[in-house]
């Protein structure tokens, strides 16, 4: 009886390793083989000085006033005619919202739907305190050990002054588009984009623009990120979350610290245990579809060992692979409607009950998710532990981009031109986590795709919005190289 329970075990075994090994073995590359390309001339340290003045003016944005830094915003924008002075010459400039900036290519065929290349002029701010942590001053645009230095050198005045450099170089050449070539510079990008995109997309829509793509700041050229991957790794965003704030409210009554009442009841208590249980009980999310299934079967192929395995055949380790992507934040993130405990008040002194606690809840919701599923998760959730609360969505919120098709010729146009000009990355769809401006362009186009043509690391990326942020010369010769080839093969022969 023994023998024969482990003759079938053996069997099982043996059935399981083969499919196991068959599904690993089917699963054959799906990156696109392209014919190599000359690399286009560039002269790194021009541009670099170009990037260098861009990064010395302060456009640092405000949600509150419009006109915070606007001479800063006009002498960045003078400085751009004075450097591009052809594209100024020959594209048509309009001024949108004040500050934000439309230029049109017109193209020599018409009836040829329009693309759009995207990036902001505006910055985020250096956080009060930490200016001596720079080793380079955070406005210097210093140009040092390879890199320029400074806020806006990667985000996302490096991508706006690459289209440039990309399109005066197409100009120099005497290139003329088939297709119109929009480009559109937010001035608001890092406090909504209510003012700049979202009124670059209504005047385009009145205009009965519908745009075959767009591109925009966004995922990047990984090295050394992902696991099980020597190659780095070109992740191209199809689509980006939603954005919720919920602001939760409790009331109790206020009194001396002498007195308090019964365990649990306190308005501190309470808000407490409502907090504690949205923490513990995130919305649910997984790898069964969407788009970080898509990313890591189009990876599979690339990795080498278990790795390789693994994501060949989520069907039996897609709970074991869902859990280790669950234990980091950066992956969690790319798998479900994230819950975010960013803001709590309550009490104003150290002996008095306070009578009122508030907190703040952000979400980042998921394609499929949507606000209405949100607030009903929260609703049920809270009221485990307490009948007592109100919440309150705050103005601003949007649901989920829509996800561009990546078996369309657009996204095939992007990826061919990635591996072009990055011929040892590997190209994968992927979901943008963070918002860009590129969501204000849903209703004008079907195919919005979040990618910057930069190439990072893990020590790179906390740079991001952080201390010593820069980007290195020979990264920028690159991203101007990808504009150039871009620019090129999207406008001069509409697809079929």
């Amino acid at each position: 009886m023994i023998k024969k329970i482990a003759l079938w075990f053996l069997l099982f075994i043996l059935v399981l390793a083969s499919v196991v090994g068959f599904n690993t073995w089917r699963k054959g590359s799906r990156q696109l083989v392209v014919d190599p390309i000359a690399k286009l001339s560039v002269d790194e340290a021009a541009v670099a000085a170009r990037l260098a003045e861009a990064v010395r003016f302060k456009t640092i944005s405000s949600r509150d006033d419009a006109d915070l830094n606007a001479q800063e915003f006009l002498n960045f924008q003078r400085m751009l005619e004075l450097k591009f002075p052809k594209v100024h010459a020959q594209l048509q400039r309009e001024r949108v919202g004040n500050l934000s900036l439309l230029y049109t290519w017109k193209g020599t065929n018409t009836q040829a739907a329009p693309v759009m290349f995207m990036a902001h002029q505006d910055v985020v701010p250096i956080a009060p305190g930490t200016e001596s942590d720079w080793q380079q001053a955070p406005f210097s645009g210093a140009i040092k050990d390879g890199y320029v230095w400074g806020r806006g050198s990667w985000d996302n005045k490096g991508n706006l002054m690459a289209q440039l450099e990309a399109i005066e170089q197409l100009l120099t050449e005497g290139y003329t588009p088939a297709r119109t070539l929009y480009l559109g510079y937010g001035a608001d990008e890092e406090v909504s984009g209510a003012r700049g995109a979202a009124q670059i997309s209504r005047l385009l829509e009145s205009r009965k623009v519908h745009l075959d793509f767009v591109i925009d700041e966004g995922l990047l050229v990984l090295d050394s990120v992902m696991p099980g991957i020597r190659q780095p790794s070109a992740i191209i965003g199809v689509a980006e979350k939603g954005y919720l704030s919920v602001r939760l409210k409790m009331t109790g009554t206020p009194g001396h610290s002498s007195m308090p009442p019964a365990q649990g009841e306190g308005v501190i208590a309470m808000m407490s245990s409502a907090l504690k249980q949205l923490d513990d009980h995130p919305l649910p999310g997984g790898l069964s579809g969407g788009i970080a299934a898509e990313m890591f079967d189009t990876l599979a192929p690339e990795m080498s060992g278990f790795n390789r395995v693994a994501l060949s055949n989520l069907w039996l380790f897609g709970p074991l692979i869902q859990r280790q992507l669950e234990a980091k934040g950066s992956t969690n993130a790319m798998l479900r409607t994230t819950t975010a405990l960013t803001i709590v008040n309550a009490g104003n002194k150290e002996n008095v009950l306070p009578g009122r606690a508030e907190a703040m809840v952000n979400f980042r919701i998921l394609p499929g998710d949507n606000i209405d599923h949100v607030m009903d998760h929260m609703q049920t959730q809270i009221k485990k532990v307490t009948p007592r609360f109100e919440l309150e969505p705050l103005p601003g919120a949007t649901n989920a981009s829509k996800v561009a098709p990546t078996n369309s010729q657009q996204y095939k146009l992007l990826n061919q031109t990635i591996r072009e000009v990055f011929s040892d990355a590997v190209v994968a769809p992927g979901l943008m986590v963070a918002a860009t401006d590129s969501a204000h362009y849903d209703r004008i186009s079907d195919h919005i795709f979040k990618f910057s043509p930069v190439r990072a690391n893990a020590e790179d990326i906390k740079r991001f919005h952080g201390t010593n942020e820069r980007l290195s010369t020979a990264n920028y010769a690159d991203a101007i190289r990808f504009y150039h080839r871009l620019a090129q093969q999207a406008t001069r022969t509409p697809a079929p």
